[in-house]
């Protein structure tokens, strides 16, 4: 017996933000576009105030001391300290202190805004009423709700030596999210802040969870952190992942075979 294809989606838009195309894919029964459009002023003012890229953002002045804390706002502050907290936590594997920014200076919270902007898009959507979303940047994924009734996300996991092959497909009820870390698209660009020096003992690592706030730092912190990084995530309940070694092997944490898809639809909640 066939399955119904799914509906098309009411809402679809891809926007050209912070680096990369942020694909929303919306497939509730609301069609007005106003949080749609609150979300992507959010983004632009995220990339505006956070961007490395930009020579004149709130964040290359502060890291060229143009700035001081004091100069800057709560939402910066309150970032910062979000990434303090990371790298404590990480034991310095994620560190936005001490990675070389494109801007030239030593400071770049990249690896957390873009997460933490994507899941506050996200609620920026939910506040408006819609119920059944994804929005993927760059393959970090924020999930709410179903691709259809009854049906969950279906999410792919590219393959790290053969963009054409998925290492995996996972089936996603949100609230949900999930990041991938690789270097198939940049190179060699995720450094050890520990020693300076770009790491790529993995090929990928693929991290499911409630928020992509969260998500998407830690699959940046287990690819620098290598296999033993599975083990440290187990620490943080709900949160699970995959890595893949450049011998194709595949390891997982204990929760993370529960996301393989054709099983049931799990949620982040």
């Amino acid at each position: 017996m066939s399955t119904p294809a799914a509906p098309a989606a009411r809402l679809h838009h891809v926007e050209l933000v912070m680096g990369t195309a942020v694909s929303f894919d919306i497939r509730d029964s609301v069609a007005e576009r106003g949080g749609l459009d609150t979300a992507i002023a959010w983004l632009h003012h995220v990339d505006q105030t956070f961007s490395p890229y930009i020579p004149d953002s709130p964040i290359s002045r502060l890291g060229r001391g143009e700035l001081t804390l004091d100069d800057v706002d709560d939402e910066i502050t309150g970032v910062l300290l979000e990434c303090e907290q990371l790298r404590a936590d990480t034991d310095g594997a994620f560190d936005a202190f001490a990675v070389p920014a494109p801007n030239g200076t030593m400071l770049d919270p990249s690896g957390y805004v873009k997460g933490w902007s994507i899941e506050r898009a996200a609620t920026i959507l939910e506040t408006a009423g819609h119920t059944d979303f994804t929005i993927n940047a760059g393959g970090d994924i924020a999930v709410r709700g179903h691709a259809a009734p009854d049906t969950p996300w279906a999410i792919g996991v590219r393959h790290p030596d053969d963009r054409s092959q998925l290492a995996m497909v996972l089936d996603v009820i949100g609230p949900a999210a999930v990041a991938t870390s690789a270097t198939y698209e940049r190179g060699a660009h995720i450094v050890d802040p520990r020693t300076g020096q770009p790491t790529t003992d993995l090929a990928s690592v693929t991290v499911v969870g409630p928020d992509l706030t969260n998500v998407d730092a830690y699959a940046t912190a287990i690819f620098v952190m290598g296999l033993p990084g599975l083990q440290w995530l187990t620490k943080h309940p709900g949160y699970d992942a995959m890595a893949i070694t450049h011998d194709d092997r595949v390891h997982l944490t204990p929760g993370f075979d529960g996301w393989r898809r054709s099983r049931q639809g799990r949620s982040g909640s």
